[in-house]
């Protein structure tokens, strides 16, 4: 069976569907290829910063959000081996680019706001796409039930083993040797934490803890697992058991957060990243098709911007998109094999335009999470003494400034 769809989207996660729900509003249809029977809603919470609340309410949806999450007002970073404060920063601060916004969201509540404001049957759910050929100014999208999909526009949103990505000639991202635990703790009344991050540091080991909401509380514990310990990843009874001992001198009430935490919202996922030099001198965008999200830009966790970062490409790639397919030609079109050649043009700068607007901000994301991942995470005397004496302080402050960005609107002023 062929099917003519004139934008594909593989993906249905944050930037599929922020990507989807943008161009929605500009009033262009699209469908959105998912591979699982329904959305990947598993139980965590995820860090929205200022940059990513633009985004939202660039699409119309951050409202509805911002009612069910806590302001947080700060973060305090702690010594997991002493137990002592190092630093404290507020979130209160003035950007360039106006007032600062942070949020701890929780990723279902997100994903059901993307996917709520989307036209019935935008969303195509058991659709694992096998592979992609090029037909003229078409992409051939097979299906691994044999359907094969016509595309104008092909998006790649399907993370960090993107398909997509793969055609475009993008490697496989690289292991960090790193693995990342979250989870999300509800409680039957209300928690009593104060709304800031707690973060604790030390050991070669990262963890830290910050509510959503007046009843539950995101939480995430990083470390290096030798071979044996990946093995733990597949159980997470037995992860549990192991992370509690390995905290440190956390304060009891985080130590109690994971341990309220049931086990089946416990997600465990090697940390995955993608070389900045890639995005350099590689193809974002080709013809008719680009990557977004996790397929483009996948980075370690260590500054919360891998969600915030999708959201911002997913804005930006409906608006280039929109101006391509929604802008008036006036020239005369003798013929439709002339128009579909004009339409491809339009396209393909359009998605030229994307590219060349989140090659540099995708590039400093990346390295950005990097090397705060070396100062945060690394073990050693002196760079935990640089850790604890210098770098410490001023980290918020870089975090509010990566975050200190807009992607702008869905339309051109």
């Amino acid at each position: 069976m062929e099917v003519v769809e004139d934008v594909v989207i593989v993906g249905a996660g944050i930037s599929g569907l922020t990507t989807s729900l943008g161009l929605h509003r500009l009033g262009i249809r699209s469908l959105v290829l998912e591979s699982f029977d329904s959305l990947r809603i598993t139980g965590f919470g995820l860090s929205l910063w200022t940059n990513a609340w633009r985004a939202l309410d660039a699409i119309g949806i951050g409202d509805c959000l911002r009612p069910q999450h806590v302001t947080l007002l700060g973060s305090v970073l702690f010594s997991r081996i002493s137990g002592l404060q190092m630093s404290e920063r507020s979130y209160r601060d003035k950007g360039k680019q106006g007032d600062q916004e942070v949020r701890c969201v929780k990723r279902n509540l997100l994903l059901e706001a993307l996917a709520s404001e989307l036209p019935s049957g935008t969303i195509r759910f058991s659709s694992k796409v096998v592979s992609i050929e090029e037909s003229g100014y078409l992409k051939l999208v097979h299906l691994a039930d044999g359907t094969i999909l016509k595309a104008k526009v092909l998006v790649g949103c399907d993370g960090v083993n993107s398909v997509v990505a793969k055609w475009l000639g993008f490697k496989k991202p690289v292991f960090s040797e790193r693995s990342v635990v979250r989870g999300c703790a509800n409680f039957k009344s209300s928690h009593g934490f104060e709304p800031i991050t707690m973060q604790h540091f030390g050991n070669g080991v990262r963890s830290g803890a910050a509510p959503c909401d007046d009843k539950s509380v995101y939480w995430f514990f990083g470390w290096s697992p030798s071979s044996q310990e990946k093995e733990l990843e597949k159980n997470p009874a037995q992860l549990k058991k192991y992370i509690l001992p390995k905290l440190g001198k956390v304060q009891d009430e985080i130590r109690a957060v994971i341990e309220n935490t049931e086990l089946d919202a416990f997600v465990s996922s090697p940390v995955r990243y993608r070389h900045p030099w890639e995005l350099l001198w590689g193809n974002i965008s080709k013809g008719g098709v680009c990557v977004a999200g996790d397929a483009l830009h996948p980075m370690t966790p260590d500054i919360g911007q891998g969600g915030c970062a999708a959201l911002e490409d997913g804005v930006v790639l409906a608006r280039c998109l929109g101006e391509a397919l929604l802008k008036n030609w006036r020239q005369e079109i003798r013929d439709k094999d002339e128009e579909r050649k004009e339409e491809c043009k339009r396209i393909e700068m359009g998605l030229r335009n994307y590219a060349s607007e989140r090659k540099w901000r995708s590039i400093d994301l990346i390295i950005t999470s990097y090397v705060f991942y070396l100062i945060q995470e690394i073990d050693g005397k002196i760079i935990s003494f640089l850790r604890n004496k210098f770098f410490s302080p001023i980290l918020p402050g870089l975090l509010l400034k990566k975050a200190d960005f807009d992607c702008g609107k869905l339309k051109s002023p």
